[in-house]
């Protein structure tokens, strides 16, 4: 079964994807439409992508002084995907785009992600651009945004800081007026940023012919000094290069310099670099002679939204990106079972064990005298390729769903939409940190059927793993993804994400026990569904989030976990169990898998969230 037979699946038969076009805004769209653009994405990522994914790996960016220095591969990849129109799919037809539903543009990305995720797409630039178009100005959005969307200009996130990486309160980048006249600049109120930002995602390059960093920074107060906390942080963008209101370079610097590249495990394709904002190498001269020093000094930045709001209006960037990276670690996990299973079908190794105990067969039941079998014959290495299916496929039924949910928060009535944003906030750290666990462990798996090769680099494999361990890192933490579901969001709005989540799910298994098969997994939900209820509430019941955040990793993976057995039971669902269909068969089976094998786990999980167990918090430092 191909990876298409497997999508088009879930779009269509799962999702009904090409149902969307009875709304209005996707009304001149239909299956037709959507097909055209997966098949021009698949195109573009089998030629443009998939053959240089090696090249980027093992060619690194280099800086040779003056520019950064990357692959022609990678020019070439970047031109072809600005040019297929995704950088602006689901935007308006005025703006340039294709008014496509948000579920197929993930779908049409996923292409890319599995082809070289370290070539990268437009991840980041579209979404900076869609920050943009909900929190900037007029103007904001004609310079900087329709550039991005249209490929000639690329965009950044920059909030860590060599000293406050996941830390963002306590950034220390300052961002002054930039003299009496700040405020009146059409571009926004404009300000002079000094500070260092690090770890900062095609930070540097010539790609493009600009670079928009959205950089979050804090506004001294009357006496000079930093806020505090998150609340002094404001948001503002801050080009590479300077431009006129028209989007025009004009041909000036702005203060913003490289100051050095972090040489990579994984995604090497992508520049990853230390930034410094406004020391003084590129000075901008300030039409207010103010600054810093009152000299014009630091790079030039236009605010975004209100002071000491930058921090809200990032989290639509990242929050975004948090999918967009649970796609990309959906996707490399996606490759590496592609790429086992292949080796698999192939590899002959081992005989197989005999039926009969009375046969002429050695220690194990094996007879040397008999032709070698392929290593899918075994059933260990069944027992590795099933897992990757339920945890490959699974993560993309996820981000595929909660794809959809953007659809409906954008296009549906009141109610619905309500519902979507409600969902989408709880989903939304399983979408980052599930496949990010567990489609590396994926990966591991499709190294381990590789056997000592898997461990070379004459096979993919070991490239997947290594691209794919940093998506537990980037985008929050994995430990940051739980605190935020534990003591944010099955908190918030009184509990009221969580209870609409387990309705959906008590939906799934109201349909599911009427089916004789589906029937004891939609039991074994039911029960999986309390023990996640139960646990929540044991976790919180003393008042003390020390006690309730413990442990709040174990609760991430039981709720994952029973996240990902109620997507496999809806996908089991709409799967046939009759006929011939052996496509059909092995999504049934994937799911019996999940259930059988992977759900179980919880119990062990949710044991210390009940608990409130505080072994690991209570450790003292000097007995390691």
């Amino acid at each position: 079964m191909s990876y298409r037979q497997t999508l088009d699946f879930l779009l269509y038969q799962w999702l009904a994807a090409d149902s969307l076009n009875e709304r209005a805004r996707f009304a001149d769209h239909g299956r037709e439409t959507f097909d055209a653009v997966l098949d021009t994405c698949e195109r573009i990522a089998r030629e443009k992508y998939a053959p240089f994914n090696r090249t980027v790996d093992t060619e690194e960016p280099r800086f040779d002084g003056e520019r950064v220095i990357l692959p022609q591969a990678t020019h070439d990849a970047q031109k072809a995907y600005a040019a297929s129109g995704m950088l602006s799919a689901a935007q308006d037809y005025e703006f340039g785009g294709m008014q496509l539903p948000y579920t197929v543009e993930a779908a049409a990305n996923s292409f890319f992600a599995m082809a070289s995720v370290s070539i990268g797409s437009g991840l980041l630039t579209a979404g900076n651009a869609n920050l943009l178009m909900a929190h900037g100005t007029s103007l904001q959005k004609e310079v900087f945004a329709r550039n991005e969307f249209a490929g000639r200009f690329s965009g950044t996130m920059c909030l860590s800081e060599p000293q406050a990486g996941s830390s963002l309160s306590d950034i220390a980048t300052r961002a002054v007026p930039d003299g009496v006249d700040h405020q009146n600049d059409p571009l926004g109120p404009r300000y002079r940023l000094k500070g260092n930002k690090m770890w900062i995602s095609a930070g540097e390059h010539e790609l493009t012919e600009n670079i928009i960093h959205l950089v979050l920074a804090k506004i001294p107060g009357p006496d000079g000094k930093l806020i505090p906390g998150t609340r002094g942080i404001s948001l503002f963008i801050v080009p590479k290069k300077l431009v006129d209101t028209e989007g025009r370079l004009t041909g000036e610097r702005n203060d913003v310099v490289l100051a050095g590249l972090n040489h990579k495990c994984g995604w090497r394709g992508t520049t990853n670099t230390l930034l410094n904002f406004g020391e003084g190498k590129y000075p901008v001269r300030g039409e207010g002679g103010g600054g810093l020093d009152g000299s014009g000094s630091g790079a030039v930045g236009y605010l975004v939204g209100q002071p000491g709001q930058g921090l809200r209006c990032m989290f639509h960037m990242m929050n975004e990106a948090r999918i967009g990276i649970g796609m990309a670690a959906t996707m490399l996990g996606m490759a590496g079972y592609q790429a086992s299973l292949d080796y698999a079908k192939h590899r002959p190794q081992g005989r197989p064990i005999q039926k009969s105990s009375a046969s002429a067969a050695g220690p194990g039941g094996k007879d040397a005298a008999q032709a070698q079998i392929r290593i899918i014959e075994h059933a260990d290495i069944k027992r590795m390729l099933l897992t990757q299916k339920a945890y490959c496929e699974g993560s993309l039924a996820l981000q595929l769903y909660c794809a959809r949910l953007i659809d409906e928060q954008h296009t549906g009535d009141t109610e619905a939409s309500d519902e979507a944003r409600l969902l989408l906030e709880v989903l939304t750290p399983i979408a980052k940190s599930w496949p990010s666990e567990w489609c590396l462990e994926a990966n591991s798996l499709a190294i381990q059927i590789h056997g000592g090769y898997g461990y070379t680099r004459d096979f993919p494999v070991e490239q997947y793993w290594r691209d794919n361990r940093l998506n537990m890192i980037h985008e929050g933490t994995h430990g940051i993804q739980a605190l935020d579901l534990l003591g944010r969001k099955v908190l918030m709005e009184e509990g009221r994400g969580l209870q609409l989540l387990a309705g959906r799910m008590t939906a799934t298994i109201r349909r599911a026990q009427v089916q004789t098969e589906l029937a004891p997994y939609a039991a074994q939900l039911a029960k999986a569904l309390q023990q996640v209820g139960a646990a929540t509430k044991a976790a919180w019941s003393t008042g003390q989030p020390g006690e309730a955040l413990a442990n709040a990793v174990p609760y991430l993976q039981a709720f994952g976990h029973t996240v990902l057995a109620w997507i496999w039971l809806e996908v089991a669902l709409v799967a046939k169990p009759d006929g011939p269909d052996m496509a059909q068969r092995g999504r049934l089976l994937a799911a019996q898998f999940f259930f059988r094998y992977e759900l179980p786990k919880i119990g062990a999980w949710l044991n210390v969230v009940e608990t409130r167990d505080m072994t690991c918090a209570d450790f003292p430092e000097e007995a390691f």
